[in-house]
C-alpha cells in the first residue's frame, strides 16, 4: 500500500524552469501544492504505479495535475483551459491581444502571475476559474507535454500543440463545441498559428515576432 503525502507548499507562481525542476525532482506518491489562489489548489503528484490506459508512458516522468477547492477534487484536463479562455475572450473581445500576449508569455517560460499583471483589474463576464489558476494549469500542461507525453511530436517544441491550440480559441471567431471537438479528437491546430515556431516547419523562422501570427489574416 502507497501513502501519499505532501512536500513543503509552493503559494505563488513560479518561472517555468523552476517549475520544471519541481516535477523531475517530486517524489514517488506526493502530492506538491504548486498554488493557493482565491480558495482553490493546484497541486501535482507523481504516482508510484501508472494508471489504467497509461502503458505507454514512463513510470519515472509521468504525473498528474490536481485541483482542489472546498470538497471538489478532480483532475482537470487542457478543455478547462480552452474553455476558460474562449470564454474570456468572448465577454471582452477588447482584451484578446492582451490575452495571447499573456499566454504566450506563460509558454515562453515567464511566471503566470508576471505574464497575466496587466490582466489582474480587468473584468470578464463569462469564465470558469481566476486567470491565474487558469495561467498556472496552462504553464502545468506544458510541462506535461514537454516532459511526460510519451510518443513523438509533428512539432519542435512539442509543446506547440498545445500553444497552437490557445492561440487559435482565443483568436478565433468559432463556436466553442466545434473547437472542443477538434481539439479532444487530436486535430493539430491550424498551421498559421504554429508554423514559424515550428523547428519541423519547412517555413520555421527563428526571428518571429511577438504575436506574429495575428498577421496571418485570421
Amino acid at each position: 500500500m502507497h501513502f501519499l503525502k505532501f512536500t513543503d507548499k509552493v503559494r505563488s507562481a513560479m518561472k517555468y524552469t523552476e517549475l520544471i525542476k519541481i516535477v523531475k525532482e517530486l517524489p514517488f506518491d506526493t502530492y506538491k501544492i504548486i498554488l493557493n489562489a482565491e480558495g482553490i489548489e493546484v497541486s501535482i503528484l507523481r504516482p508510484s504505479k501508472l494508471p489504467t490506459g497509461f502503458v505507454k508512458y514512463d513510470p519515472k516522468k509521468n504525473f498528474q495535475i490536481w485541483f482542489a477547492e472546498g470538497d471538489r477534487k478532480f483532475k482537470p484536463n487542457h478543455l478547462r483551459v480552452m474553455i476558460d479562455l474562449y470564454l474570456r475572450s468572448r465577454s471582452r473581445q477588447d482584451l484578446k491581444k492582451e490575452l495571447l500576449s499573456a499566454f504566450d508569455s506563460v509558454f515562453y517560460g515567464e511566471d503566470p502571475g508576471r505574464a497575466i499583471e496587466k490582466l489582474k483589474k480587468e473584468e470578464f463576464e463569462h469564465f470558469l476559474n481566476p486567470l491565474i489558476i487558469i495561467a498556472t494549469f496552462c504553464q502545468l500542461f506544458i510541462a506535461e507535454q514537454e516532459y511526460a507525453y510519451p510518443t513523438e511530436s509533428k512539432y519542435e517544441p512539442r509543446t506547440l500543440f498545445f500553444q497552437g491550440w490557445i492561440r487559435q480559441v482565443i483568436a478565433e471567431n468559432k463556436e466553442i463545441d466545434n473547437l472542443a471537438m477538434s481539439i479532444a479528437s487530436g486535430q493539430p491546430p491550424a498551421q498559421k498559428f504554429t508554423y514559424k515556431e515550428d523547428r519541423k516547419h519547412k517555413k520555421f523562422d527563428a526571428n518571429f515576432k511577438p504575436l506574429w501570427y495575428l498577421e496571418e489574416k485570421i
